[in-house]
This record gives structure tokens, sequence and C-alpha cells, in this order.
């Protein structure tokens, strides 16, 4: 049985495997409307990477050090896709699906991580 701790973590896992899950779709089927090389998406870049920085630096429980690295390293990473997409305009889309299998992948990752623990 799942504690309500752990269920919320689930909830939020799963909320990132669906937005990831958009994401793609949107990326895909280029349903998006914004510039890439703006300066607030390059401040949003930016501050995704600075956020999973802070993340990974963060102290924390060693048992939870690889919920740490899912969480700081996914952000780092997906911030990096959306820097990236700036430079490569032609591909933007792509590069948004990219994101979105970086939220998928974080949702599966963190939805396991929380099977697995005792």
């Amino acid at each position: 049985m799942l504690t309500p701790a752990r269920l919320s973590q689930l909830m939020v896992d799963l909320i990132f495997l669906l937005l990831g899950a958009l994401v793609i779709w949107l990326g895909l089927h280029n349903h998006i409307n914004f510039n890439p090389r703006s300066s607030s998406w390059l401040a949003i870049s930016i501050g995704v990477i600075a956020w999973g920085g802070w993340a990974l630096a963060r102290p924390g429980q060693w048992w939870m050090r690889w919920q740490k690295w899912n969480r700081g390293g996914s952000l780092v990473l997906l911030g990096i896709l959306m820097l990236g997409s700036g430079y490569v305009p032609l591909y933007s889309g792509k590069f948004l699906a990219l994101c979105g299998v970086v939220l998928v992948l974080r949702g599966l990752f963190g939805a396991a991580m929380i099977f697995k623990q005792r």
C-alpha cells in the first residue's frame, strides 16, 4: 500500500508523463506558435537549467540520490534542449518533441523509483 506522500509523488510523475506526451504530440505535428529565439524563451531555458542545477546541488538523504539525479538531470537536459532549439529554428518542433521524450522518461523513471522503494 502506498503512503500518501508516495502517492502524491506518483501523481506528480504521472503529470510529467502526460505533459511529455502532449509536448511530443505538439512537437511532431508542428502545432507550436512561439519564437525559440526570443529573450523570454532564452530566460526560461536558462531558468530551467539553473533550477535543475539547484536540484542536483541540494543536499538530501543518500538513499534518495537516484531521485535527485532524475529530477535535476532531467531539468538540466530539458533546459539544454530548449536552449538548443533557438539555434536551429528549422528543427524547433523536433527539439520540442525531444523535450517531451525527456519529460516522459522522467515520469517513468520516477514512478519506477517510487514502486522500487520499500
